[in-house]
């Protein structure tokens, strides 16, 4: 914290001679290969308590992108100015590339998180040798070449803390049914001093709440002491199309009516001793527009009721006069934790990044396709053979579905269930099978045992694949071998797997998960940082909150959010977000992700929901077995459609160069480095450049 407030307190005079130290960093000095420069920049963002603006960039100063060495700026003396400004000692005969981003530091911890940060593809650049800009010139945040670029930070230290009220989900006598409720959610501190109280105890040192008109009036303690508001930002977003944007919650919180969907989103330092603080309000009928609401109730959560990373709570609400239990209320949530092996840079982002030539793309379904259905494809489904396949008939991108084997192995299988044989015959009878969840074999289990698809299961009939002894044509690939064996100028669109429970109350899959949410995206995120390289890839999920776990853990693929929006085919989700296009649209925005994967039976019903998400700047995928038609892909690609997920690559593209576009852009950008390099060296050789040569 010291560091911290040295660099934010630092003089123009002082930083001339011995510049502001980076976060977590040490003091520099200058050097004969180095110069002093100002940096200045406007916010026109707006800021809370506890933000600041802060520096890096791709040199040692600047912390070298990396959050824990960024450097810290002070804001101007002059009240009415809102520019931030500090001086830093860059390289003098290299270029220095930045990003301006607005972070946070909890004092407890003393480690930096980021709350917005640009992300433009190309950072702000010094050219070598160039002039410090006018002392009254500044950078715009989020504003570079016209181009307005900010987003959300992703988990360093702190942890994310969803709640979710949807649908008013109060339980209460008939006469308090029709009431419209407000909720407030507050994160409250429960460090206390070392009196040896345990979590059954905690509570009592959250001082009781009075009839008051909102919990700013409480005895608390900004950020800190005992029953005080923790260290901890505490927002909310309602998904409609008027809002859906994470914004800090009213004094007298968020309507949750009967129709509303409302995710409280707290950003949280120290996870383990916060507790929230869940006000209830209402407002009479009669009351006047400037009339203050009434304090219906409240409730304390603490930490030890979240019992795994995601769930369901059902707790008291006690009148907030009488302190007395007045009715129930039944709310998810959510716990996301950081990466543990991620070491997230700042260079590059490309979670909301899509280049405009990439129209229209080719998906290889499961690489080459379904193979467990009538007409299916000849090669085994999300095998490397099916995959490269895909890619040797020009798909731009192929998809393919991971899941966790029981040791936490990532593979790739589309189906929760699989069969297996106990029996080694030459015809199976119906009790030769035993059905499992995939789950619950190991990574050798499952290279090893005679395994069936659940259609061969169920229906007895084996499927004979050609080549089906090759290793490439296996089932079960591991998702590391799999970014080693396929092109990497071919996109992946990995699919995660995760089994959601139905509106009729069951599950996907016939058991519940046995492996925490957080560790079972860990293990697919870890694989990917690890081996995918510079290849093109985007995470999608049927799961909203898997999609917010992928966005939130990491900062540089896009996620994508899967719909079955409206459609006879499949049943619908509990979870209401994936089962409109239109909800799908507000969540994705609300979690800033790439955008949707529609399903295209829903889109054919009505496709003017195409431009539905695309005029809200979202990218737009389409899924489905109607897409296994020249007719309707073109169609679809007509409708303008960024991608579009198919069977049968080989049978249905139109390409008549089969190479992926991602391919053709990196062939094209290596033709103007050659036309440079050949321009330079004629320039070298110019008879006039010769003679200067000679002359010198």
């Amino acid at each position: 914290m010291q560091r911290l407030s040295f660099a934010a307190e630092a003089t123009e005079e002082a930083c001339d001679a011995m510049l502001a130290p980076p976060v977590g960093g040490a003091r520099h000095y200058l050097s004969n290969t180095e110069r002093t420069w100002k940096f200045s920049v406007l916010m026109n963002h707006d800021m809370i308590t506890n933000e600041k603006l802060a520096l890096v960039g791709n040199c040692e100063s600047l912390g070298n992108w990396q959050l824990s060495e960024s450097v810290l700026m002070s804001k101007d003396e002059d009240e009415d100015s809102n520019v931030w400004s500090v001086s830093v000692q860059i390289p003098r005969e290299r270029s220095t590339e930045y990003r301006y981003l607005v972070c946070a530091v909890d004092p407890d911890v003393g480690k930096p998180i980021v709350r917005r940060w640009e992300t433009h593809l190309q950072p702000r650049q010094i050219l070598e040798l160039a002039n410090e800009p006018p002392r009254q010139c500044y950078d715009i945040f989020g504003s570079l070449n016209g181009s307005e670029k900010v987003d959300r930070g992703w988990l360093s230290s702190e942890r994310i803390v969803q709640l979710k009220f949807f649908n008013a989900p109060f339980i209460w006598k008939q006469r308090m049914k029709r009431r419209l409720l407000y909720v407030k959610v507050t994160p409250m501190n429960l460090r206390i001093p070392s009196n040896g109280l345990d979590n059954n105890m905690i509570a009592c040192s959250i001082s009781p709440l009075e009839d008051s008109l909102s919990n700013d009036t409480h005895d608390t303690k900004e950020n800190g002491g005992d029953g005080g508001t923790a260290f901890a930002f505490s927002e909310v977003v309602v998904l409609n199309a008027e809002d859906s944007v994470i914004r800090p919650q009213s004094q007298f919180g968020t309507a949750c009516g009967f129709d509303d969907l409302v995710i409280f989103h707290l950003t949280v330092g120290d996870f383990e001793s916060t507790a929230y603080l869940i006000d209830l309000y209402t407002y009479s009928s009669k009351a006047n527009t400037d009339d203050p609401p009434h304090h219906l109730g409240y409730h304390y959560v603490l930490p030890n009721l979240f019992k795994s990373s995601e769930g369901h709570l059902e707790v008291a609400i006690t009148c907030a006069s009488r302190h007395r239990p007045l009715g129930m209320m039944q709310f998810g949530y959510l716990i996301v934790k950081p990466v543990p092996s991620l070491n997230m840079d700042m260079s590059i982002s490309y979670q909301r990044y899509w280049n405009d030539k990439w129209q229209g793309l080719d998906v290889g379904h499961r690489g080459s396709g379904t193979s467990f259905k009538a007409n299916a494809s000849s090669i085994r489904e999300n095998t490397i053979t099916s995959l490269k396949n895909a890619a040797d008939h020009g798909a731009d991108m192929v998809e393919f579905d991971v899941q966790l084997s029981k040791d936490l192995v990532p593979v790739i299988y589309h189906d929760f269930m699989i069969y297996v044989s106990l029996k080694s015959k030459n015809s199976l009878q119906e009790h030769d099978f035993l059905a499992l969840p995939m789950r619950e074999l190991t990574l050798e289990q499952l290279k090893n045992l005679k395994v069936y698809h659940t259609a061969e299961g169920q229906s007895r009939e084996m499927r004979s694949f050609s080549n089906d002894d090759l290793q490439e044509h296996q089932p079960f690939p591991q998702l590391t071998d799999v970014l080693d064996a396929i092109d990497p100028h071919v996109g992946f669109n990995i699919e995660i797997k995760w089994s959601q429970r139905l509106q009729d109350g069951t599950m996907e899959e016939e058991f519940e998960h046995v492996v925490d949410r957080n560790l079972y995206v860990d293990c697919i995120l870890d694989v990917v940082f690890r081996r995918a390289g510079k290849r093109h890839i985007v995470f999608s999920c049927f799961d909203p909150d898997i999609c917010t776990m992928l966005r939130y853990k990491q900062n540089r693929y896009p996620v994508m959010f899967l719909t079955i929006g409206v459609t006879e085919k499949y049943k619908k989700y509990l979870d209401p977000r994936g089962n409109r296009i239109e909800t799908a649209v507000f969540n994705s925005l609300a979690m800033e992700l790439l955008g949707i994967v529609a399903h295209t039976e829903d889109l054919l019903r009505d496709p003017t929901q195409v431009n539905l998400v695309k005029n809200r700047g979202l990218v737009v995928f389409c899924w489905g077995d109607d897409n296994n038609s020249k007719d309707t892909i073109k169609m679809l690609k007509d409708l303008g459609l960024h991608a579009i997920i198919y069977d049968k690559m080989d049978v249905l593209a139109s390409k008549e160069i089969k190479q992926s576009v991602f391919l053709l852009q990196a062939k094209d950008s290596q033709k103007e480095l050659l036309k440079l390099q050949a321009l330079e060296m004629g320039k070298m050789w110019h008879p006039s450049t010769q003679s200067s040569l000679n002359k010198a």
